[in-house]
């Protein structure tokens, strides 16, 4: 088997994490036969400043062409002052966009060897294992008509929240499709008492769960008790399916339960053309700038990115499971990066922690193997 995958390593701490991520993709390669070739292109605020462009023609044509794509992160202050429609964020979502990334899966997991560094009690959190299904190219974040406007004497910023059934049904299918596959329980988050289009969220994944997956639980929250219960009692969910916005919102909530943002990958699926689906995968965290170029940045949400590459792109579901497995024995080694470090424990850098998952992966490939 020989796969591509476009590199795209983007702004802030996005190179260094990318590159740890690569030298485990290329260790799976070597154990398992395969070969994976790397090439990378621009993307976010390092492809403006190339080109002029956050998203570079160039790099979409690599990307539809690759089998699957690791992404590191864009944005940062430096750019924070560009023309909304070429900042490093519009990249991303151009990306997403054109290649009709729709399905956001944002898995939280908290590590047992981590239980005690997120801010909730040992008993919420340990044994979290939840699985975020975000819709990604639709809502308020794509709606229009969008922009600023001068009403009379003062301007009026606008947003339109809008959803086609046909976008509502396909992300409960996904969302449904993973449920089957874990616990048999779906929560859909909406604000279906205030807002229309939600309303109409709920009825059409209602209506998917009845027709087509009679065997799953599902139930219905309003977004803002369905942000308290993930404070409060985080383990009574399952799968949880939501819209855009309201899906970068809690999976970034979700993320703190296990401790840090620097421990969530995420993975972002197309619909499936001619036997391909288009993928891109990438941590949750964003480009950290204030830390960028430090050698300090936790590589193990891209690590883990690239386990769900391993699982989703490419059906190598027993290596995703041992790069985990491998993540699971450095934690419990002691191994930790200053964002999850606890008081007495001593931090080392990004290229430690990725040296030292890059050895655990040799055991439990040979205990695999065994």
């Amino acid at each position: 088997m020989q796969k591509t995958i476009l590199l795209l390593p983007g702004d802030g701490i996005g190179p260094e994490v990318v590159s740890e991520a690569k030298r485990v993709l290329a260790k799976v390669a070597d154990y398992a036969g395969v070969t994976f070739d790397f090439p990378e292109a621009h993307l976010g605020g390092v492809a403006y400043d190339e080109t002029g462009s956050p998203f570079p023609a160039e790099t979409l044509e690599q990307a539809k062409a690759a089998d699957a794509i690791l992404l590191g992160a864009v944005g940062g202050p430096k750019w924070e002052a560009l023309d909304y429609s070429v900042r490093p964020e519009r990249g991303l979502l151009g990306i997403r966009k054109e290649l009709g990334l729709f399905a956001n899966l944002r898995p939280a997991i908290c590590f047992d060897a981590l239980a005690d560094a997120s801010s909730l009690k040992h008993e919420h959190i340990a044994g979290l294992d939840i699985m975020i299904v975000r819709e990604l190219t639709g809502g308020i974040y794509f709606g229009e008509p969008r922009g600023v406007r001068v009403e009379g004497n003062e301007r009026v910023g606008f947003n339109t929240l809008v959803y086609k059934e046909s976008e509502i049904e396909r992300i409960a299918r996904v969302a449904l499709d993973m449920a089957q596959k874990r616990n048999q329980r779906l929560c859909s988050v909406d604000k279906a008492n205030v807002l229309e289009a939600t309303e109409l969220w709920r009825e059409v994944v209602q209506k998917v769960r009845d027709a087509e997956y009679p065997d799953i639980e599902l139930s219905h929250m309003y977004v803002d008790n369905a942000s308290m219960q993930l404070v409060r009692n985080p383990k009574q969910f399952d799968v949880m399916v939501t819209t855009n916005m309201f899906g970068d919102i809690l999976s970034d909530c979700a993320a703190m339960l296990t401790g840090s943002l620097g421990m969530l990958p995420s993975a972002s699926l197309g619909a499936e053309i001619n036997g391909k689906r288009a993928a891109l995968y990438e941590p949750v965290h964003g480009s950290a700038p204030d830390i960028a170029g430090q050698g300090i940045a936790n590589p193990i949400a891209t690590i883990l990115s690239a386990a769900m590459l391993l699982r989703y792109s490419f059906d190598m579901g027993d290596w995703a499971d041992q790069v985990e497995a491998a993540v699971a024995k450095v934690l419990a080694d002691g191994k930790r990066t200053g964002d999850i470090k606890g008081k007495a424990e001593k931090a080392i850098g990004t290229r430690e922690m990725g040296d030292a998952i890059l050895e655990a992966l040799e055991t439990t490939a040979a205990q695999a193997a065994a």
